[in-house]
């Protein structure tokens, strides 16, 4: 049994490290070309070459479901062909047995994948932004026009936000402009910076411009009287360090789309959102289909499993694939709806990310038992069809 697993495991690797690589390959290559237009002379072929190498695990992420199902199901249908599957059957292997050997040599490959998804692909889209800062002058993720907005108790009742220009690494930022609002939600300070640093519970403003709004300043414009002072006073800082719970990996998650982002840094960036009346649905959502990831490469196994166990006479392996890249899109597609449809109805969380898996599990299991127990369904519908009775 360890001999058969070993040799399936490296069938079905070898196949899947060869989709992947074609998959990443023509995916790359039509970025590249969606791409050319930027270059010219600030920014050159070789700043697009650096690009693309920066998004190769993102799409290796993105990519590995539809490539492990597609190289499993060429490795089983190979192995059918082969009539190397027949021998384990008949050697004394049920179908379930088998499922049971695929599922145990997909378990490196979801260790694979939770690493690549909770440290190389947060790691590689933080270097992508930068580098898309730094050489086209934008950035993806949660940035606007107007550039990054944050909103944060000040913890004596009231609330700032804070829109920052440009962010980069370790915390550091560019053009910051802070609005501080009363506990009765009142503008009270209009502060504009250089630039500034996010340390451990802190934010460093350097070359401060602040305006200070007097608090009768309501009342004079609303009873038109004379204000007995002015209404704003103008300061100018070298410095002012504010109590803040933004820290940079904070800014980081706004950075980041929150499908890239790791586990714990979205959880944490949940708390923020949650703490400061946010909206999180989404984030809540992205969550879920992380920690639904890992198991949606033992659905794509198991969807592989009866289409490759089919008989060759029933189709060769060209057809096998092509089976299972339409399934492979259709889950997707599928998948993709579920979020869309699930976000608008406000389903919930769990249900967004685990049922399309749930489901296509069940079915493809389904199909399996039916393909083992076929001779005995055919059994049972020829004792209990009407026409055989009549025939005897």
């Amino acid at each position: 049994m360890r001999t058969a697993r070993r040799y399936l495991a490296r069938e079905i690797y070898r196949s899947s490290a060869v989709v992947l690589l074609a998959l990443l390959g023509l995916f790359t290559f039509f970025a590249l070309i969606e791409e050319l237009d930027d270059v010219g002379s600030k920014f050159t072929l070789l700043n697009l070459f650096y690009l693309q190498s920066l998004q190769l695990p993102t799409r290796l992420y993105d990519l590995l479901p539809i490539g492990l199902l597609i190289g499993a199901i060429l490795a089983l249908a190979g192995l059918a062909q082969r009539n190397e599957l027949v021998i384990l059957r008949v050697s004394g292997v049920s179908g379930m047995k088998l499922m049971a050997m695929l599922w145990t040599l997909t378990i490196p490959l979801v260790i694979g994948a939770f690493i690549l998804s909770e440290i190389v692909t947060p790691a590689a889209e933080l270097k992508v932004s930068e580098a898309k800062l730094s050489l086209l002058g934008e950035a993806e993720g949660g940035r606007l026009a107007s550039g990054y907005w944050f909103k944060e108790s000040d913890g004596h009742g009231g609330n700032r936000i804070i829109n920052i220009s440009r962010l980069r690494a370790s915390g550091a930022v560019e053009d910051v402009t802070l609005y501080e609002f009363g506990p009765e939600q009142v503008l009270t300070t209009f502060s504009q910076a250089a630039k500034g640093h996010f340390g451990d519970g802190t934010l460093v403003l350097n070359d401060v411009k602040q305006t200070r709004i007097n608090a009768h300043s309501v009342s004079a414009l609303k009873d038109g009287s004379k204000p007995d002072a002015p209404l704003t006073e103008l300061r100018t800082l070298p410095e002012r360090v504010l109590a803040t719970s933004l820290t940079p990996e904070r800014l980081i998650a706004r950075v980041l789309t929150p499908e890239r982002m790791s586990i714990m840094d979205l959880a944490d960036y949940i708390d923020y959102l949650k703490a400061n009346q946010l909206q999180t649905e989404r984030q809540v959502v992205a969550l879920w289909r992380k920690m639904a990831y890992p198991f949606t490469l033992l659905v794509m196994i198991t969807i592989a499993a009866p289409i490759g166990f089919m008989q060759t006479r029933r189709g060769g392996v060209g057809s096998k694939v092509f089976i299972g890249i339409l399934l492979g899109v259709g889950f997707f597609m599928l998948n993709q709806l579920a979020l869309n449809v699930g976000m608008l109805s406000k389903w919930a969380a769990w249900v967004t990310a685990l049922v399309p898996n749930l489901a296509a599990l069940g079915i493809a299991l389904g199909a399996l038992i039916l393909m083992e127990n076929r001779h005995n369904v055919r059994r049972f519908n020829r004792a209990n069809s009407p026409w055989s009775r009549s025939a005897a």
